[in-house]
């Protein structure tokens, strides 16, 4: 394809991309204030932590009732709300489609073995931001009745719809990105740009560092939502190490079986340069394997 292609196919996927998005965004416009069968609207998802029952005693009352409802100091606060909770909900479910597009674009530059490697990395990345959401959801309520207590007796609690959602967003958003820290040692582990032996030295100051990070992250200064995040990270960076562990380990048998270790300073390594094809295949592979290394005399040679 010439560049005029390319920027006509480029145009095209953004196209279906912002489509797929904007059908997305109606979408949960609409189940922003309608169930789905037993699934609560988007609204009650939303407004969850805070209409928990532990903070029933903080809640400001409506008409001598303990209210549940979040204020809107602006006109149109409640209208950006929905759409933006909406849209983000939206792009999320629809997420594969959208994704498809931009995916669709680059794979015909891939070769077989990095499509391959490029789908397991985005596999892993989607469930590793989905449960550090998930965890995020069920740490908020926890962490809204630590920021909610302070006051005791002296406050009682209004919370303004924009603050209330941006808040909750966030912890999902910063949970989320989080959880990719661990994925990203593994990819630069598989990359060799860190060893095992690296992270096993830095092990507890990388562990330091993860609670220090999950201090700053989290937007509330209540300890459970920092410990949950800086456990959690804890817990899937040991996991990353001894993923790295096991690949160095084998890399290592690999290294040995081919005799890269065994070889003299004067002695040729067994490289082959037969180029792959597009689909990743290499025709001369099986029948380099096949032969052994051969030893150069570099004193003989003219």
């Amino acid at each position: 394809m010439s560049l005029k292609d390319h920027l006509y196919e480029l145009r095209h996927r953004l196209g279906m991309a912002m489509l797929i998005i904007a059908i997305g965004a109606i979408f949960g416009w609409i189940w922003f204030g309608v169930k789905l069968g037993p699934i609560p609207s988007l609204g009650d998802i939303m407004t969850a932590p805070y209409c928990q029952p532990d903070l029933e005693p903080y809640r400001v009352k409506f008409d001598g009732e303990i209210g549940c409802r979040l204020l809107q100091t602006e006109p149109f606060e409640s209208f950006m709300i929905r759409l933006q909770v909406g849209t983000a909900a939206g792009a999320v479910l629809l997420s594969p489609f959208w994704l498809y597009q931009f995916w669709a674009f680059i794979t015909p530059g891939l070769y077989q073995k990095e499509r391959k490697f490029a789908r397991t990395f985005v596999f892993f990345a989607a469930i590793l931001f989905a449960a550090g959401a998930v965890l995020a959801y069920l740490v908020v309520p926890e962490g809204l009745q630590v920021l909610i207590s302070f006051g005791g007796d002296d406050f009682i609690t209004a919370l303004t719809g924009g603050k209330y959602v941006s808040f909750i967003i966030t912890m999902l958003f910063i949970f989320g990105v989080s959880f990719e820290l661990p994925l990203i040692v593994v990819m630069l582990n598989r990359a060799g740009v860190i060893s095992y032996e690296m992270l096993a030295k830095w092990r507890r100051g990388l562990l330091m560092g993860l609670f220090v990070f999950a201090a700053i992250a989290t937007p509330g200064t209540d300890p459970i939502s920092m410990v949950a995040l800086a456990l959690a990270l804890s817990a899937l960076f040991e996991m990353a190490i001894q993923i790295a562990r096991i690949h160095d380990k084998r890399k290592a048998r690999l290294r040995s079986a081919e005799g890269w270790d065994a070889l003299d300073d004067d002695e040729a390594a067994p490289f082959h340069y037969v180029p792959s094809d597009a689909e990743g295949n290499d025709p001369g592979e099986k029948a380099i394997a096949s032969e052994p290394p051969k030893r150069v005399n570099y004193d003989d040679a003219t």
